[in-house]
């Protein structure tokens, strides 16, 4: 007597913590990330408020490798950076609310690989306000030592994955018809926090040592003021190198655990 054996469905594994990151996946969402409202915003808030800021220089206190312009040009690259990695906020509420978290459930991108791909994204978009920030600030007369250029504009853009990872977790936490206005009104606030528009002292100083763009903030900065602000305090580098890892693992974990709920993946 025969004994027939019913087929059973094949069951996917998941080969790493980055299956299903492809070029493929990768091209889609740049593609998707350079639509033309976003880019026009990320490349016009910063310059405006450049050039609004750039001549606003306390009365005491100097800079050991530039002028003050060269301070504001590094402080709003950073803020363009920010602001253009969280804009990913909007489009991920949207694939949320339209159902997209569902087919990602049904394809082998794990949570990190998600991320992976969304920070990338994010990332490379905020080379674009940096970049705008840094022309500006050679047009109107940003003044600092070569090596000061090329440290904290670079140091702004890749920054930029910590609050890459933070719109990641609004977009998947947040409703559509919220996470709008949210990206916006929270790096502007934490801009304010982190000493990028107006330079803190005191308590204002302490307080800001704890936020997530005072981390990044003072690396770019750093080899323009050597730590020092103009009132005279210092902020050391190991500080503000805890400061964005401590950040980026908190977003992180955040967004990938919202990940997780939303695709019932573990």
């Amino acid at each position: 007597m025969t004994t027939v054996t019913a087929p059973t469905a094949p069951v996917r594994t998941r080969t790493s913590a980055f299956s299903g990151v492809n070029p493929t996946f990768v091209r889609y969402e740049l593609r998707r990330r350079f639509n033309r409202q976003t880019t026009i915003f990320t490349l016009l808030l910063p310059a405006v408020l450049y050039l609004a800021l750039f001549r606003t220089a306390p009365s005491h206190g100097t800079l050991p490798h530039g002028n003050f312009a060269a301070w504001m040009m590094i402080g709003l690259a950073v803020y363009g950076a920010a602001m253009a990695a969280t804009s990913s906020a909007a489009t991920i509420s949207v694939e949320r609310s339209a159902g997209w978290m569902r087919t990602i459930a049904l394809s082998p991108l794990a949570p990190p690989g998600y991320l992976f791909v969304k920070v990338l994204c994010s990332v490379v978009m905020a080379a674009v306000p940096v970049a705008i920030v840094g022309v500006l600030g050679v047009v109107t007369g940003a003044h600092a030592d070569t090596k000061v250029w090329i440290t904290s504009l670079l140091v702004a853009w890749l920054g930029a994955a910590v609050f890459a990872a933070l719109g990641i977790f609004l977009g998947l936490a947040l409703k559509p018809e919220v996470v709008m206005h949210m990206p916006g009104l929270t790096m502007t606030a934490l801009a304010f926090l982190g000493n990028l528009f107006i330079p803190l002292s005191g308590t204002m100083l302490e307080i800001s040592r704890y936020t997530p763009m005072y981390g990044v903030s003072t690396l770019a900065r750093y080899s323009l003021t050597e730590g020092y602000t103009f009132s005279g305090e210092h902020s050391s580098l190991s500080g503000a190198v805890i400061n964005i890892v401590a950040w980026f693992a908190a977003f992180s974990f955040m967004a990938i655990r919202r990940f997780a709920k939303s695709t019932g993946r573990q």
